[in-house]
């Protein structure tokens, strides 16, 4: 059973960064590739001629909860006519796909999996009941398919199983028939299991596999939280235990696995896919939500406040395919690919470099974030992570303040309807903490109210900038959950043009990066002090963070990678230096787009 429960999008808001951060994104690329893509203005999902399997569920899946939670009427309004278009041409039996009968048997079904999790998505927030009767008929039409041998799992739909269980998951808050829990076990007996593939992930090779693709391990690592409760098995943390290699062979700076597009090694110079950053991060939602195990939140927070928004550009008209911890340039590569497997422009700024999925899929991000400010259970209320958040239910009203995770002092005003408890996370990092303006010393600080009990929680902490290690002898530089660069200034190069008839025309064109300051530096001191700023309107700012470390480091002698002028070496080829101590201030990872965030420690 789960621990935590998630709460609906009409009981929990944004405030603050947070709303600010939405709103940029709904004046970007994600509120308006209705207008401007073809694979979702002309979609053969609402019966148009351009790509009807992903990518317009994707897009709704982040899209439809950003909308709703900025309470956007507009938007709304395009949610709704997508959704409606959808459902109109669901068939008598439950085929929703835009897929003609006939080729059903060769139908990659990934495409049921995903608009079922999207049907779920939009009940929660529009509560019309033809949208749950849709999502019923698709998946008791799915699961007659898979009984009598019209299709099975293959490929991505065998790979992405778990991603079943959201909408099963949901479905059984309403109905409560034999075929759920037969079709539940269809999909796990169908699907790849991930621990036959451990071996493989220790030694990144330069071939595609679906076992080693970085998306699906983002998706599968919630898989047997979502599965075991419908399938009646117990809970064994799986996910933490592949998590442990997964980060072992393949961990970076901040979090993520590299993978471009499949699990590339320890190299700071390796991509990691925009997919699998929110897709991991959907993934320790739900792991949050199922465990109460910290451990998944401080991983979340780690995702979303580093390696999210810095393949993001500030307006979030333009998004990477593949981020570099160590990133130098986003310029395309004109001789050999330094990715493994994607192609020579997936580091570029743009519409949709490499492939579109990213571009329909970025979305559910920061939206989805906000789901992880509270959550319930009974009478308790939990905060995992301090987001600037209002919460009101029949029993509570809560409006969070914050400006974490720049400022570490939070502000809970609360109007208890009924009794209740608050628990609040504190991380594991914090030091100084304070309740109240007391001492506290724990990692969960429990607040009870009373019925009709008013009155303000103030939690605050201290965090201290660190040297991590890292490998081939670098380091990184963190602070709270900030991962910290040095950062490059850069000169944009936009390029306007049209390929295999999509246009990228301003605002939603492509970008090169090219730096026009030194990248090549080493720390030389291990004093490091926080610079507290203002915060932006743009939250995670490339021009004003809100939050800065300085740092004492020198120039040193750093190689380009062999065969690349826009790569660095994966580490440098000195390990001392003669040139002068400079005081320099290191933005977050997320700030920074050109960076270098894996670097010596020398002197």
């Amino acid at each position: 059973m789960k621990k935590w429960e998630l709460y609906s999008g009409t009981e929990l808001k944004p405030q603050g960064w947070l709303r600010d951060q939405l709103s940029i994104q709904a004046k970007g690329l994600s509120g308006n590739l209705h207008k401007v893509w073809p694979d979702v203005r002309d979609s053969a999902w609402i019966g148009g001629s351009c790509e009807g399997w992903e990518r317009v569920p994707y897009w709704l899946d982040g899209f439809i909860p950003m909308a709703y939670l900025l309470e956007d009427e507009e938007l709304i309004s395009v949610a709704k006519k997508y959704m409606d278009a959808i459902i109109s041409f669901q068939k008598p039996d439950g085929w929703i796909c835009p897929c003609d009968a006939e080729k059903i048997p060769t139908y990659d079904t990934w495409a049921v999996l995903l608009i079922s999790k999207v049907l779920s998505v939009y009940h929660g927030f529009s509560k019309e009941e033809k949208v749950l009767d849709c999502l019923y008929r698709v998946m008791k039409n799915f699961y007659s398919l898979l009984k009598d041998g019209t299709c099975k799992l293959f490929d991505w739909g065998k790979y992405r199983w778990y991603e079943g269980f959201i909408a099963l998951n949901y479905l059984n808050k309403y109905y409560d028939e034999p075929w759920q829990g037969e079709l539940a076990l269809m999909l796990k007996e169908q699907g790849y299991d991930y621990t036959e593939a451990i071996e493989k992930w220790k030694r990144p090779v330069n071939r595609w596999t679906f076992e080693t693709h970085i998306v699906n391990i983002g998706m599968m690592l919630k898989a047997e939280a979502v599965s075991c409760d419908l399938l009646g098995e117990e809970y064994k943390d799986l996910a933490k235990r592949l998590f442990d290699v997964l980060w072992q062979y393949n961990g970076t700076a901040v979090g993520t696995f590299t993978g471009d597009e499949c699990l590339s090694g320890l190299s700071a110079v390796q991509g990691t896919e925009l997919c699998a950053v929110v897709e991991q991060m959907y993934s320790y939602q739900q792991l949050i939500s199922y465990t109460g195990d910290p451990f998944w939140a401080a991983q979340l927070e780690k995702v979303a406040f580093n390696a999210l928004p810095a393949t993001l550009s500030d307006d979030m008209w333009s998004h990477q395919y593949d981020q570099l911890s160590n990133q130098i340039a986003c310029e395309r590569f004109t001789a050999k690919c330094l990715f493994r497997t994607n192609s020579r422009e997936a580091h570029l700024f743009g519409l949709e470099p490499n492939y579109g999925c990213c571009t329909a899929n970025f979305s559910q991000g920061w939206s989805k974030l906000v789901y992880n400010a509270f959550m319930h259970k009974g009478d308790t209320v939990y905060c995992p992570i301090s987001l600037p958040c209002v919460l009101d239910t029949e029993a509570q009203y809560i409006s969070l303040e914050t400006d974490y995770p720049f400022k570490n002092s939070s502000n809970f005003t609360v109007k208890a309807k009924k009794a209740f408890k608050l628990v609040i996370r504190i991380p594991d990092f914090a030091k100084n903490v304070k309740l109240d303006g007391e001492d506290f010393d724990g990692r969960n600080a429990t607040v009870c109210f009373a019925e009709g009990e008013e009155r303000v929680v103030a939690v605050s902490f201290d965090t201290i900038p660190e040297i991590v290690k890292r490998p081939h002898d670098l380091n990184s530089v963190v602070c709270g959950s900030l991962v910290f660069s040095v950062p490059v200034a850069y000169e944009k190069k936009m390029l306007e043009y049209e390929k295999n008839n999509v246009e990228r025309k301003f605002p939603y064109c492509d970008y090169e990066y090219s730096p026009t300051t030194p990248w090549n530096y080493a720390l030389c001191d291990t004093a490091l002090s926080r610079l507290e700023k203002k915060v932006d309107p743009v939250p995670f700012s490339s021009q004003a963070p809100a939050l800065t470390v300085k740092a004492r480091v020198k120039r040193i002698h750093w190689d380009k990678l062999d065969g690349f002028d826009s790569v660095c070496a994966v580490s440098p080829s000195a390990t001392s230096s003669d040139a002068p101590a400079e005081d320099m201030e290191l933005y977050p990872y997320g700030c920074a787009k050109l960076r270098m965030t894996e670097i010596p420690l020398i002197g």
